[in-house]
C-alpha cells in the first residue's frame, strides 16, 4: 500500500493509523530513508540540495527493496539523518509482513514505484495547512532557523509539490481529505485491507 501526498500533508499520521490497527501483521518504508547519500559534500552543498526532486532520491534501491519484502526477504533500509542532511551510517532491519505501506511525497510520481502498489493512497490537505506543519516539524524536531525554512519552501517545495506531487494525485485509487484524521476513509481502507486477510 503506497501512501503519498504533499508535505505535512499527514501521511504520517494516516500510516500510523494503519499500523497500529494491523500491528505486527504490518510494517512501514519510508520514501525519505531513501535520499542519496552526500559523501564528500559540505553541509553548506548538502543544504542547498534540491530535497524534493525525484532525482534527490536513490529509487533504484527503494525499487529492489519492495521486491525484496514482497517476496518475503528481510532489507537493511537506508536511515536519513535531517539535521545532518545526510544518510546515516546506521541502516534499519524491516522484516516482510502481510501489510507494507510505502509513504513518500513522490511516491507516484514514480512509476516504477507506483506500479509495485496493491493500493494508492493520496493525502490531500490545504497548502496553508501543510506549511504550518512543515514550520512546526523542521523548526521543532529537526532544528532548523524559520529562515531556513521559508527559504527552503520557496525555492523548492512549493515548486516541487506543483510539478510532481499534485500531478500524481490521478494515479491515486484514494484520495483522503484530512489523512488520518479522516475516520470515514481510514475505516473504509481497513475494511478493503481486512477483506485480504479473510479472503
Amino acid at each position: 500500500m503506497g501512501v503519498a501526498g504533499g508535505t505535512g500533508s499527514g501521511k504520517t499520521t494516516l500510516t500510523r493509523a494503519l499500523l497500529d490497527r494491523f500491528g505486527n501483521r504490518s510494517t512501514v518504508l519510508f520514501m525519505d530513508n531513501y535520499y542519496r547519500a552526500h559523501t564528500g559534500s559540505t553541509f553548506e552543498q548538502r543544504a542547498a540540495t534540491n530535497f524534493d526532486a525525484p532525482e534527490a532520491f536513490d529509487i533504484e534501491l527503494m525499487h529492489e527493496h519492495i521486491q525484496m519484502l514482497k517476496s518475503g526477504t528481510p532489507i537493511e533500509s537506508p536511515l536519513y539523518d535531517f539535521s545532518d542532511h545526510n544518510r546515516s551510517a546506521e541502516t534499519l532491519t524491516v522484516d516482510p509482513t502481510p501489510v507494507l505501506i510505502v509513504e513518500g511525497i513522490l511516491l507516484f510520481a514514480e512509476p516504477s514505484l507506483c506500479d509495485l502498489l496493491d493500493i494508492r493512497l493520496f493525502v490531500d490537505t490545504d497548502a496553508d495547512v501543510r506549511i504550518l506543519r512543515r514550520i512546526r516539524r523542521d523548526v521543532v524536531e529537526r532544528g532548523r532557523s524559520l529562515e531556513s525554512v521559508e527559504a527552503q519552501y520557496l525555492e523548492t517545495v512549493k515548486p516541487m509539490h506543483e510539478l510532481y506531487v499534485e500531478p500524481s494525485k490521478r494515479k491515486a485509487d484514494l484520495i483522503i481529505p484530512d489523512g488520518g484524521h479522516n475516520l470515514v476513509a481510514l475505516d473504509m481502507i481497513i475494511h478493503r485491507i481486512s477483506r485480504e486477510f479473510s479472503a
